[in-house]
């Protein structure tokens, strides 16, 4: 019983502070808390059991759980017997985070690169006139290829390291680890 309860406590602050950290990404936290459900359980979940476990709404979850689907840290899995569509977390934690962070690149970064890819692009279309528009034109400029350089290497940096099963994210942290 004391074990029993104190395992409930640890899963529920788990999820709390997967919650917590998620909604400090600008991932919404009921969403967070879903997966973090489903991560810690490690065993696949029905639409019910996470409404009535999360105490969220039938909708809340089929959102959550088609946005997580999508991000491809959540599958779809069958249970032997029952016709009700089950939910499963992936299990191995640096796959995990390489999809986290093969979405957030997707979500995040290749628009911003696209961006700055437009805003080079007028910036160097500039008809400026005078000497100091010239200059300012420049610099400008100057500004936006340095922050290209460093979000397209940051870009390449991060393909490398989230290849197939996050095992490349897990030799880079490794090797990182003696120089923190």
């Amino acid at each position: 019983e004391e074990s029993e309860s104190g395992l409930a406590r640890s899963r529920e602050a788990f999820i709390s502070h997967w919650g917590e950290m998620g909604s400090s990404w600008g991932v919404p936290r009921s969403m967070a808390e879903i997966h973090a459900l489903l991560f810690i359980e490690g065993r696949p979940l029905c639409t019910d059991e996470i409404m009535e476990r999360r105490g969220v709404s039938r909708g809340n979850v089929s959102t959550t759980l088609r946005q997580l689907s999508e991000w491809g840290i959540v599958t779809r899995a069958r249970v032997r017997g029952d016709r009700k569509d089950y939910f499963e977390a992936e299990q191995d934690v640096w796959n995990l985070l390489s999809l986290i962070v093969r979405a957030r690149k997707r979500r995040e970064l290749e628009p911003l690169l696209a961006a700055l890819e437009d805003a080079r692009t007028l910036a160097s279309d500039s008809s400026a006139t005078s000497a100091a528009d010239v200059a300012e034109a420049k610099a400008h400029l100057a500004r936006l290829n340095s922050m290209h350089d460093a979000l397209r290497r940051l870009d390449r940096l991060s393909d490398r390291f989230i290849g197939r099963g996050g095992k490349g994210l897990d030799v880079a942290v490794r090797l990182l680890t003696p120089l923190l």
